[in-house]
């Protein structure tokens, strides 16, 4: 069902318009689903992945990862750091527990669950801090440890749709409060999603270039 013309809209009756509302919601609530359900499931397995080779790290000190490429692309150099064990554990232990629980909840909307507000406000909480986990492991990786982990960037690709449009679903869906639903920021925000995941994506792409150029450039 496409979206009603803004003329038909105008003669439905505030019954026929939340309705229809209603229906926008629901497809919406949909694809961002299969969105749950897709990087759930990417990101479970970079971090399984990621846990694995670090226990390998761990029982032979002079295993060499799978990740482990280049000067650059080596999660070797990445593992052993202190930001690699921000809580005391390995890293990948959060995405271990946290992806498949994405995952899932993907998977239930997909097949029709309704899910609660606090449920959604849990699940905001949980991007909002990995998206600022994230952040500050990218600037860790290109400003501290001088080395990036092929695994932990799989991670940084799916959290940053994940924050957006889970974000979105939740301020139009009122998760936020009222007044962020009622706001015509959410509007441009959803109207200019892909753009902005996308602008996310250069921008670090760039930081990366810009800072291994050195590296990248005896490749040419």
């Amino acid at each position: 069902m496409t979206a009603a013309p803004a003329d038909l809209v105008l003669d439905l009756t505030e019954d026929e318009r939340a309705e229809l509302a209603a229906h926008e919601a629901g497809r919406r609530d949909r694809r961002l689903g299969w969105l749950l359900l897709v990087a759930g499931i990417v990101g479970a397995v970079a971090a399984v992945t990621l846990l694995l080779e670090r226990i390998q790290l761990l029982v032979d000190p002079s295993y060499i990862p799978s990740c482990s490429l280049n000067p650059v692309l080596s999660c070797g150099s990445v593992m052993t750091t202190e930001q690699a064990r921000v809580f005391g554990f390995p890293n990948p232990v959060i995405g271990v527990a946290a992806f498949p629980a994405v995952a899932v909840l993907g998977a239930g909307i997909l097949a029709g669950a309704v899910y609660a507000r606090w449920l959604w406000a849990g699940l905001q909480v949980g991007v909002t801090f990995g998206i600022g986990f994230v952040a500050w492991l990218i600037s860790q990786s290109l400003y501290e440890i001088n080395a990036l982990c092929p695994y932990c960037m799989v991670v940084w690709v799916v959290m940053v749709p994940l924050f957006w449009q889970v974000t979105v679903r939740n301020a139009e869906a009122g998760v936020l409060g009222a007044g962020v639903a009622r706001s015509g920021a959410v509007r441009v925000a959803r109207s200019w999603s892909v753009l902005a995941v996308v602008l996310v994506y250069l921008l670090v792409t760039l930081l990366i270039l810009q800072r291994f150029w050195d590296y990248w450039s005896t490749l040419l």
